[in-house]
């Protein structure tokens, strides 16, 4: 079941999510709009590695916007930061966005229970388009669940992504054992 506007703030009201900043006009149906936050940041080396740390650059977006190119992974972030401590939110990209060729994520549009942070973004284009700070990027859709969680995901012993920031993240894969 997703939850619905009233729903989304009837749970914000009992501290089940947390998003700030809140903007009531950012409240869809079914939905809440994010937008994207002042830094974005690429790989480093031109062939990543799922074993080792791979560093990024990282850069705020300048005033004038930024051009994404094709072929070029950059990782971005939402301006909002969010909890979720009873239902499973979902990030999709905005129709609005998908429509100008940005993919804001590739695999990764599930959180988890527990997540406190700001999101990660793994932008990707089909062609040259520029992106500005503050730019609606995606929705958050909240699922309810059922049965009682065990262990939330900020209180995860190899939680990877719990440390508060306001810049896009690089993979940690190479934290895994494998």
């Amino acid at each position: 079941m997703i939850l619905t506007d009233q729903q989304i703030l009837a749970e914000i009201e009992r501290g089940n999510i947390v998003i700030e900043p809140f903007e009531r006009g950012c409240l869809g149906t079914n939905s809440y709009d994010v937008h994207l936050g002042r830094y974005l940041a690429t790989y480093k080396d031109s062939v990543l590695d799922a074993r080792k740390h791979n560093e990024i650059s990282t850069f705020e977006i300048p005033k004038e916007g930024f051009v994404l190119e094709p072929g070029v992974l950059y990782l971005g972030v939402t301006e909002e930061y969010t909890e979720s401590h009873a239902h499973v939110p979902f990030l999709e990209g905005k129709s609005s966005v998908g429509r100008l060729g940005i993919d804001i994520h590739a695999t990764a549009g599930k959180g988890d229970i527990g997540f406190c942070n700001t999101w990660t973004l793994e932008i990707s284009v089909s062609m040259p388009v520029r992106v500005y700070h503050g730019m609606p990027v995606g929705q958050l859709i909240y699922f309810a669940v059922q049965g009682d969680v065990q262990t939330f995901y900020n209180r995860k012993a190899n939680a990877k992504y719990n440390d508060r920031t306001d810049k896009p993240v690089e993979s940690m894969m190479w934290k895994n054992s494998f």
